[in-house]
């Protein structure tokens, strides 16, 4: 069953997001996940929810999200982003 890893972004420092950003496809694909959005201008339908920047991506299962997560490769990548953003994730399995 698919699983999707859903991200809100408040980037405070750019230049070191770059640096994220190019740090992370690799680590993603290497566990068999890939994006489906990424950073796309979103559209306020309803409540008070105005991200910055949303992030979903797509893994063949819980488990293999968790192990990318878990990574040496995204526990590097995800130390920076950490220091260039605020962020708020969760996987959620799919349907």
């Amino acid at each position: 069953m698919p699983a999707y890893v859903f991200v809100e972004i408040e980037i405070y420092d750019e230049e070191l997001y770059e640096e994220y950003k190019k740090m992370t496809p690799n680590t993603i694909e290497a566990y068999d996940g890939k994006f489906i959005v990424r950073g796309g201008e979103t559209e306020h339908l309803e409540g008070d929810w105005n991200p910055e920047r949303i992030v979903v991506l797509e893994f063949p299962s819980v488990e293999r999200a968790r192990e990318w997560w878990e990574s040496e490769a995204y526990t590097r990548a995800r130390l920076v982003r950490q220091r260039a953003a605020d962020t708020k994730m969760i996987i959620l399995e799919g349907a």
